[in-house]
């Protein structure tokens, strides 16, 4: 039996989110847990406690694979650095777009109000400068695969990122020290997972270690 899914989705959005990903994991035959957070009212130090707890609760099984989209990437690895959740219990991780070196899109809005209104503690976090959060966290410390978009939905967005991009965060800032692959598509950030060539590539990397080619 393949270990159960765990799925973190990102920032303003649901656990529905992800449901493409969890519609294929149980037509594989996984145990499927959707976490939801309250990803817009609270910074990503609360956000991973809270996470980290529910984890506990929903997933007794002493490994588990994990698929995040966008922040909940940087939720899981805060979780990990600050140990609220062992390492050796994450099997594997295909990532979605995250904001690994942060976000150009979100270095450049934190100051508006409309952004810290719609996007609250969190969304401040995100950027490129000296105190963004993924920027002070370590390594991947578990088996990691990382999908890319480089199609974008906002037509400015080259102004900002300067280079391919998902429209939230650019190719050259998702990847991640540590990780064991790297896949970059021709999809946009907010819909990376219903398409048919992303979902087989998170389960290739499930299942082998590596994105299929």
């Amino acid at each position: 039996m393949p270990p159960p899914l765990v799925l973190l989705h990102g920032l303003a959005r649901t656990r529905h989110s992800l449901w493409p990903v969890a519609h294929a994991a149980e037509a594989r035959g996984r145990r499927v847990v959707s976490i939801g957070y309250p990803s817009r009212r609270a910074a990503i130090e609360a956000l991973a406690a809270l996470v980290a707890a529910r984890i506990a609760e929903s997933v007794p099984e002493p490994a588990f694979d994990v698929v995040t989209h966008s922040m909940g990437g940087i939720v899981l690895r805060a979780m990990v650095a600050r140990g609220l959740l062992p390492a050796a219990r994450v099997h594997r991780v295909v990532m979605l777009a995250p904001p690994s070196r942060g976000s150009e899109l979100a270095e450049a809005m934190r100051g508006w109000r409309l952004y810290r209104h719609l996007l609250g503690p969190a969304g401040q976090q995100l950027g490129t400068g000296a105190d963004s959060a993924p920027l002070a966290l370590p390594p991947l410390p578990f088996e990691c695969g990382v999908i890319a978009g480089r199609r974008t939905l906002v037509p400015l967005a080259g102004h900002v990122f300067g280079g391919p991009s998902d429209g939230r965060v650019s190719v050259a800032r998702a990847g991640a020290d540590g990780m064991a692959d790297f896949l970059v598509v021709d999809r946009a950030h907010p819909f990376l997972m219903w398409y048919p060539d992303v979902l087989a590539a998170i389960f290739g990397f499930l299942e082998t270690g590596a994105f299929p080619r």
